[in-house]
């Protein structure tokens, strides 16, 4: 059976499953304006091929898909143009909504002869985010049950032990009130004590108690900005990743903090908290530590002009130049023969009769992200 699919996501188009709430759904946004440019919009084709070259009796794919929609109707910063796809011998192939709304193209073979290759293409459209936290509140007030998903542990967030030792700690040496606070004092230590460790596979494990035990407290994205949400959550304050990748260069001229047509591994974990008020307000401690270990041969330190800026920047503001895919956490695969979750789901995956792939390793598991700006 040859599978191919074209699928057109309108604003009346909403976001299926119960977990809606974890990222917004298209229901009364606006479409897209005239002349996106003019309102800072900008529009991507991302392109994912796979190809299975350990073909065997059974094989399968999941690759995230991008969020229909992040941001509100009035300040949505992320907009889900149009999905297509093809998948040449699948048995099956279907955008399907997992874990905590993750929503991902699955693909399933089950022909050892057939070429088990994919094509994904989305087009996506994103404007720069910011919220002003020096403004007046404005925002509406999310209520207690819609928060609490983000006030949760997770399998590698648990909110007790060092985790809420180090919260409260954290808190009560910054002197710390309101929910602004609280966070502001947790992404300037992870800033001030937390670092980046380039030889780190991929974005990291995620698992944030690890970090705190080893003593080392370094890592990569989904290490330093996962452990800004278990902290966040720990002190009362509801906090997610945002689990994306990066698709152009950094219109702020940072070359670490960008990346532009092969994006295999560019993936990026960010974070964000929720302030009453205020809304969901984004932040990227981790990029702040990439910006000291990366944006020159030698490092920078801390009180560089180029950190400080980012240190800024980065509690408040997200530029554009990177998509979400989603926020979920301990994603099951669905169909797949694996019985353990993944930490989240930000890298295509795949498996055969003879087990799970290496998600972080392209060449072997061959696949490619290609990105390409249209508008």
């Amino acid at each position: 059976m040859h599978r191919r699919h074209f699928l057109r996501l309108s604003a009346a188009t909403p976001l299926l499953g119960a977990s809606a709430a974890a990222l917004p759904s298209l229901a009364g946004a606006r479409s897209l304006p005239a002349s996106p440019a003019a309102e800072g919009w900008r529009s991507y084709d991302i392109t994912t091929t796979v190809d299975l070259s350990e073909r065997t009796g059974l094989g399968r794919v999941w690759v995230p898909v991008p969020a229909q929609q992040l941001g509100d109707a009035s300040g949505a910063y992320q907009r889900l143009v149009d999905t297509r796809f093809d998948a040449p011998g699948a048995r099956q192939a279907r955008v399907v909504q997992g874990t905590g709304g993750a929503r991902m193209l699955a693909v399933e073979w089950a022909d050892a002869n057939a070429p088990q290759t994919l094509t994904l293409t989305t087009r996506v459209a994103l404007r720069d985010r910011a919220t002003d936290l020096g403004a007046a509140p404005h925002a509406g007030r999310a209520g207690a049950q819609q928060l609490r998903p983000w006030l949760q542990p997770s399998e590698f967030k648990p909110l007790d032990g060092i985790v809420g030792d180090t919260s409260r700690k954290i808190v009560r040496e910054a002197g710390a009130q309101t929910d602004i606070e609280k966070a502001r004092a947790i992404y300037d230590w992870i800033v001030a004590n937390c670092h980046r460790v380039g030889s780190v596979r991929g974005c990291g494990t995620g698992d944030v108690k690890a970090v705190l035990t080893t003593g080392d407290l370094g890592g990569k994205c989904a290490d330093l900005n996962g452990l800004f949400v278990a902290l966040a959550r720990a002190s009362g304050v509801p906090a997610r990743d945002v689990y994306g990748v990066r698709v152009d260069d950094s219109a702020r001229g940072y070359r670490s903090m960008g990346k532009s047509d092969d994006i295999s591994k560019a993936q990026h974990c960010r974070a964000e908290f929720y302030a009453q008020g205020y809304g969901w307000v984004p932040v990227d401690p981790a990029d702040v530590r990439k910006v000291m270990l990366e944006e020159t041969k030698e490092g920078l330190p801390a009180t560089d002009a180029r950190v400080r800026a980012a240190n800024a920047m980065l509690f408040g503001a997200w530029e554009m130049n990177w998509l979400g895919y989603n926020s979920a956490e301990d994603v099951r695969l669905p169909g797949s023969r694996q019985g353990a979750p993944i930490a989240f789901l930000m890298y295509p995956n795949g498996e055969t009769a003879k087990g799970r792939l290496d998600s972080l390793d392209p060449a072997t598991f061959r696949y490619a992200i290609r990105s390409k700006r249209v508008a």
